[in-house]
C-alpha cells in the first residue's frame, strides 16, 4: 500500500512539473543560453509591428539540443494593452563584424508563425517607467517621462519542430508582432538590463538592412529574452514512477 501511494504522489509531482514546463520563466529557473537577458523595468520598448520592424539580438547556446522554449517581455505605449494575433519568430546565423561593420543576422536558420493560443501571455509580468520607441522613424518617446508602467512576458513553449541549436555557437533571435485592426496601438519587445556579445539590430523599413540599435544617449541596446532547456527532470521523474511499478510488480 505505501508503495502505490509513494507511485500516486510521484505521479502527481510529475504532473506538476508537467505543467510548470508550459508556464512562464522567473530568473534564477533553467536556460541555455551563456547570458540570460533579463528586462530593464525602466528600458525601452522597440517596436516590432509587423515584419517590417522585426528586431534582432545574438545569444551563444550553452547546451547542445532543441529551442523548444522561448520566453521575451513587451509593453504598450501608455500601457494601453491590445491583442497580438500572431507572432513571428526567426533564428539567424551570426555574422561578425569583419566582413560587414558590425555583426547582424545572417542566413535564415529556422522561422516560424504562431498563431492565438501557441503562445501564453502573463500580464502583468513587472512594472517601471518605461520609454516606447520606434527607431525607424527615430521616434524616442517617454523616456523619464512615465510614458508607461506595465510589462509583460510572452512564453512560446513545447515548440514543434523546433530549431536544433549546438553549444558554443552564436545565433540571432528575431521578432515581429501583428495584429487584425490598425487602431491599437504597437507593442514593443522590451530591452535588457543585460548586455551580451554585440547591440540588438533592426531591419531598415526603407533598405532591409539590419541596422544597431543605439538609444538618443548613444547607448547600444540590447533585447530581453531567454532560451530554456527541456524539462529534463520529467524524464528523471518518469523513470522515478516506472521504477515503483516495477518494484511493486516484483513483490
Amino acid at each position: 500500500m505505501k508503495t502505490w501511494k509513494a507511485v500516486v504522489i510521484a505521479a502527481v509531482a510529475l504532473g506538476a512539473i508537467a505543467t510548470a514546463a508550459r508556464a512562464d520563466w522567473y530568473s534564477g529557473e533553467p536556460y541555455k543560453m551563456v547570458k540570460v537577458q533579463m528586462p530593464d523595468p525602466f528600458g525601452w520598448d522597440i517596436e516590432i509591428f509587423s515584419p517590417q520592424h522585426e528586431v534582432a539580438d545574438d545569444w551563444q547556446c550553452s547546451q547542445s539540443g532543441p529551442v523548444s522554449d522561448i520566453h521575451f517581455w513587451t509593453s504598450w505605449p501608455k500601457d494601453e494593452v491590445g491583442v497580438i494575433q500572431w507572432l513571428g519568430v526567426g533564428i539567424y546565423s551570426n555574422v561578425a563584424a569583419g566582413s560587414v561593420p558590425y555583426s547582424q543576422p545572417g542566413t535564415p536558420l529556422w522561422g516560424r508563425v504562431f498563431q492565438q493560443g501557441e503562445f501564453r501571455v502573463i500580464d502583468p509580468y513587472g512594472q517601471g517607467d518605461q520609454g516606447f520607441a520606434d527607431p525607424q522613424q527615430r521616434e524616442w518617446i517617454g523616456w523619464g517621462a512615465h510614458d508607461h508602467q506595465m510589462y509583460q512576458q510572452i512564453n512560446i513553449t513545447d515548440i514543434v519542430r523546433p530549431f536544433p541549436q549546438k553549444e558554443g555557437e552564436i545565433y540571432w533571435l528575431g521578432i515581429y508582432a501583428g495584429w487584425e485592426g490598425i487602431t491599437q496601438p504597437p507593442v514593443g519587445w522590451k530591452t535588457s538590463l543585460d548586455h551580451f556579445m554585440d547591440v540588438a539590430v533592426y531591419k531598415d523599413l526603407n533598405t532591409g538592412a539590419w541596422t544597431p540599435l543605439i538609444d538618443p544617449a548613444g547607448n547600444g541596446l540590447d533585447m530581453a529574452f531567454v532560451i530554456t532547456p527541456e524539462p529534463a527532470t520529467l524524464a528523471l521523474m518518469g523513470l522515478g514512477v516506472a521504477g515503483l511499478v516495477a518494484r511493486r510488480r516484483r513483490k
